[in-house]
């Protein structure tokens, strides 16, 4: 059965289409052209010609001819439009002309950069040219790395590759930094709120190192549809850029299913979960033949969904090689088998995080399934971008949980179609994250008087803190780095996490193996003692956890069940930096907060039912997170208006509510954004509630909802007076087992209040 009589076949069925809240066809597009630009060294088009390409896209043409001309360029299109070749066609034309000229890489992932290192492999060996083309990164053996930073006229890394292993070691590096022509950084898009942050403070650094070697390279810039290209991309280099999104490449019919799940309790809003509704849609596209990718926005959902599909198709033999799970966590080895798998056919069905949202050649798929919203418009298009691509009738189903953010979204589908996806959002100047890459940058090279860091008026001061710190020594008229550790190593341009833990299977007690690794984090939830770690739909349970190591050690075991750990979450106050009195002692504030989170208990969930067995204690350190936060502190009127826990009800299913609009209106992914309430907060010692920047130092969310805090309380009361539920839902303010039955109505009246307050 191929995609058209699926599609033919789902809308004549009665039961599947109740469901269905929008079916959208999106038409097939014709490729639009341009010419070859006559500056291309002309030794490149008979190899283009002899791959099929006798013509540009539209895209393709413009951002190479500006490229030429000398512009930085920023060229913003969806999956698979073909921006490869606009910056692969004018370094290898630059190299050509001037074989002493080279080029930079900068990926956001490893397998990004194999990909991309394959394709120019193919085009340099079809040239007949030796052009060199190296991939530098953590997995490179130390006997290659001196012939990279000697021969290497393309290097191929990624941004913490760069920030640890390049920068530091420029003096290795000469022949890079002295001839280096064009930088290119492509998926710029994923670069936002920390990552983003801590890449434009990697580039300053960066730019530095190339004028003190007397080169000034241009950037080549590509994202996926964002709102915001050109600003994000002035932003993460400093200076102007030339946008090209007029996209020229060709697609094929899509259709996009919205569909939401069946509700099973009327009075309690609960709808049929999310994980079973996924497992039917795949496994009816797995059972058609038809390639499918499922996006899941869990690695343990992944696991989970990735069981159940090697379940169905396991033969006598236990074989299920067909189906495949990918994500973080996976080793290097096994991801490319599974990328080279997609790519030749070989497997019908694949789970995967947002590991394969980004430009990894993985073949045209057919259809593409979304277990809940992924988070942001961006994502979810680039998620549905892999299917279907140049030709051929593909089909998304977007499959919306309970979770009050997934109701938004199927329940308003033009939300979705018609709003340009979002802005990406970062702050460069964080005096968390700027102090950092000051050090960075004083480690490679000293600052004289005057020097500038990118565009940062703060350079001064900030050096002349370092100097109090006995960091910096200030010697005629420079400052000289003086302490004894290495900076790079204490930042993670990623996370404030410095390093991963490495997961050890000690089943076979002769044989212990590594299985994966994941980041400091994202340990406590899923590595904790006796959780019950998936991989690839493998059970393990975890016997020990060692945090000083930085290793978990599991064993292999079936149980029929899965674990889910909660998370703790306290707050206390820094500094106030801005405050609006409300009247009766109200009031909404911006500052900084610590933030310490402790996972406390796991529970265990039955495989299928997903029913609870039961509960166990966790027993680990504490962490803390210094960030941007504001907040409201409820005036005397609604405090002696309601009992106590009337009002605590209330205040819960505003903070709800508000998890539903911050991120919409924020425009940033729903983990990027967190909201609690406390009934007596410590720094207020009044009941407030909270928004706070989900990262250290914060990228100016926080700050965001301060100044839009009317629109935000606005939206959330619209949400709760437009559903139809009695009590309340996990559609909108909560389920009434969390909330009570006065929290939706006390909810109304505190967002009424907070509104009309001055």
């Amino acid at each position: 059965m191929n995609v058209d009589q699926l599609a033919e076949s789902l809308r004549r069925d009665q039961s599947f289409m109740e469901n269905v809240v929008r079916w959208e066809e999106l038409p097939a597009r014709e490729a639009r052209y341009g010419d070859f630009p006559p500056e291309l060294d002309a030794r490149l088009l008979p190899v283009l010609r002899q791959r099929g390409v006798t013509r540009l896209y539209s895209h393709q043409a413009q951002s190479i001819a500006a490229t030429l001309r000398g512009e930085d360029v920023v060229v913003v299109t969806p999956t698979a439009s073909g921006k490869t070749m606009c910056y692969n066609l004018p370094v290898l034309s630059s190299i050509l002309s001037n074989p002493d000229a080279r080029a930079l890489y900068l990926f956001p992932t490893k397998a990004l950069s194999a990909d991309q290192v394959s394709e120019l492999y193919e085009l340099i060996e079809a040239m007949g040219v030796d052009i060199k083309t190296y991939t530098y990164d953590g997995d490179t053996p130390g006997a290659a790395r001196r012939a990279v930073r000697q021969a290497g006229h393309i290097v191929v890394t990624n941004p913490d590759m760069l920030h640890s292993g390049i920068l530091p070691h420029h003096t290795k590096w000469v022949k890079l930094f002295e001839n280096l022509r064009y930088i290119v950084i492509d998926e710029i898009h994923t670069y936002r709120g920390v990552f983003g942050s801590n890449l434009a403070n990697v580039l300053r650094r960066l730019m530095r190192l190339c004028e003190f070697y007397g080169s000034h390279p241009q950037f080549i810039l590509c994202s996926a549809t964002i709102a915001n290209p050109g600003e994000l991309a002035q932003t993460l280099i400093g200076r102007p850029v030339t946008l090209i999104d007029d996209n020229g490449a060709p697609m094929g019919k899509r259709h996009f299913v919205f569909y939401n799940p069946p509700v099973v309790n009327r009075q309690l809003g609960i709808r049929k979960g999310v994980i079973p509704e996924t497992r039917a849609i795949a496994s009816m596209l797995l059972q058609c033949g038809i390639q499918t990718i499922t996006f899941a926005r869990s690695r343990l959902t992944v696991e989970v969904l990735t069981k159940y599909l090697k379940d169905l198709v396991r033969d006598p033999l236990g074989n299920a090689g067909r189906v495949r799970g990918y994500r973080g966590g996976y080793l290097p080895t096994q991801r490319r088998e599974i990328e080279r798998g997609l790519r030749a056919g070989a497997i019908d069905a694949v789970v995967s995080t947002n590991a394969l949202e980004l430009g990894i050649d993985i073949g045209a798929l057919d259809a593409c399934v979304l277990c809940g919203y992924p988070g942001t418009i961006a994502s979810a298009w680039q998620q549905a971008g892999r299917a279907g691509r140049r030709k051929g009738t593909s089909i998304v189903f977007f499959i919306a949980s309970s979770a009050a953010i997934d109701q938004y979204i199927v329940n308003h589908p033009d939300y979705f179609l018609r709003q340009s996806p979002e802005n990406a959002l970062l702050n460069p100047d964080n005096l968390y994250i700027l102090l950092s890459h000051f050090k960075c940058s004083a480690y490679e090279l000293p600052f004289e008087d005057g020097d500038a860091f990118g565009n940062t008026a703060a350079t001064p001061e900030l050096l002349a803190y370092l100097e109090e710190e006995h960091i910096l020594r200030h010697v005629d008229g420079r400052y000289h780095w003086m302490a004894e550790d290495f900076p790079a190593s204490e930042i993670s341009l990623r996370s404030a996490a410095s390093e991963n833990f490495v997961i050890i299977d000690i089943t076979d007690p002769a044989h212990h193996r590594v299985i994966g690794e994941m980041d400091r984090y994202t340990v406590p939830m899923l590595l904790h003692e006796n959780a019950i770690y998936l991989h690839e739909a493998q059970q393990y349970q975890v016997e020990k956890l060692d945090f000083d190591a930085c290793k978990a050690f599991i064993r292999q075991v079936d149980v029929g069940y899965y674990t889910d750990a909660n998370l703790n979450i306290s707050l206390s106050l820094l500094d106030v930096e801005d405050t609006q009195p409300m009247g009766q002692g109200a009031e909404r504030a911006l500052g900084e907060v610590k933030v310490t989170t402790l996972v406390t208990m796991f529970k265990k969930i039955r495989f299928d039912t997903h029913e609870t067995l039961g509960f166990g204690h966790v027993r680990l350190p504490e962490t803390d997170m210094h960030t941007t936060a504001m907040w409201w502190t409820l005036p005397d009127s609604l405090c002696n208006r309601f009992e106590s826990d009337t009002l605590k009800n209330g205040m819960m299913a505003v903070a709800n509510l508000l998890r539903i609009v911050a991120p919409l209106y924020l425009m940033c992914a729903p983990q990027d954004v967190a909201v609690v309430y406390q009934v007596k907060c410590p720094f207020t010692d009044r009941p407030t509630i909270i928004v706070y920047d989900n990262c250290p130092g914060g990228v100016g969310l926080a700050a965001k909802a301060y100044a839009m805090q009317n629109l935000l309380l606005e939206k959330a009361l619209q949400i709760v007076s437009d559903c139809p539920c009695p009590q309340g839902c996990p559609s909108c303010a909560g389920p009434v087992g969390e909330i009570g039955t006065d929290g939706k109505a006390t909810a109304k009246v505190l967002l009424k209040e907070l509104i009309t307050c001055p």
